[in-house]
């Protein structure tokens, strides 16, 4: 009598082990799919990768140091030689 009790056990926990197998399977279908979907919204509403953010990103931070060392220079410049550049007149400037 205890044999086939045991034998249903045994069924029930291979039962039970062959669902959590098939329902991890089916998660990682599910992701796999929903991944895909997400990435395709992306490329459809163009959003920029973090790649591309973080180049662009660099390339301001460059071009402001570049400002910088400009904006540095022309003012060792106008102290050398005692000359202030005057603004450049804007569009709308009554004075053009």
């Amino acid at each position: 009598m205890r044999q086939p009790r045991g034998r249903i056990f045994d069924d029930f926990s291979r039962l039970v082990s062959d669902a959590s197998g098939v329902a991890q399977g089916v998660r990682r279908e599910a992701e796999t799919v929903l991944k895909g979907q997400i990435e395709r919204l992306l490329a459809a509403m163009d959003i920029v990768s973090r790649e591309e953010f973080e180049a662009v990103k660099q390339m301001a931070v460059m071009a402001r140091e570049e400002n910088e060392r400009l904006e540095r220079r022309i003012k060792d410049l106008e102290a050398r030689f005692g000359t202030a550049a005057t603004p450049p007149a804007s569009a709308g400037d009554p004075a053009i």
